[in-house]
């Protein structure tokens, strides 16, 4: 199991959003780490609107990490059932073809 880097958490983060901005979603920002010690993904609303999703990264897989950034578009976004499973394979699939060429 591959574990997670920043490098790779940053990299991930900006196929991500820019895939995101491209299937017209609200696109949050991702940083790492969360504010509450021992999560592993929280969503913070910003008073503007906009939203900040934040992973911890340090001793996870970069499978779970990937996870929650798709997972953080999700709910930023209010997504639900058809329509979040449409966004979730799109995401998955930006990440897993540029993950291929990265590996």
């Amino acid at each position: 199991m591959e574990t997670a880097s920043s490098i790779r958490f940053s990299a991930a983060a900006r196929l991500v959003a820019a895939e995101a901005r491209a299937a017209g979603l609200v696109v949050p920002g991702f940083r790492s780490p969360p504010r509450i010690a021992g999560a592993d993904r929280t969503v913070r609303r910003r008073p503007d609107g906009g939203a900040i999703v934040a992973v911890r990264v340090r001793g996870r897989p970069f499978a779970a990490v990937a996870n929650d950034l798709v997972e953080g578009v999700v709910a930023v976004n209010g997504l639900a059932g058809d329509e979040a499973d449409r966004c979730r394979r799109r995401l998955w699939r930006v990440l897993e073809r540029e993950g291929a060429r990265a590996a």
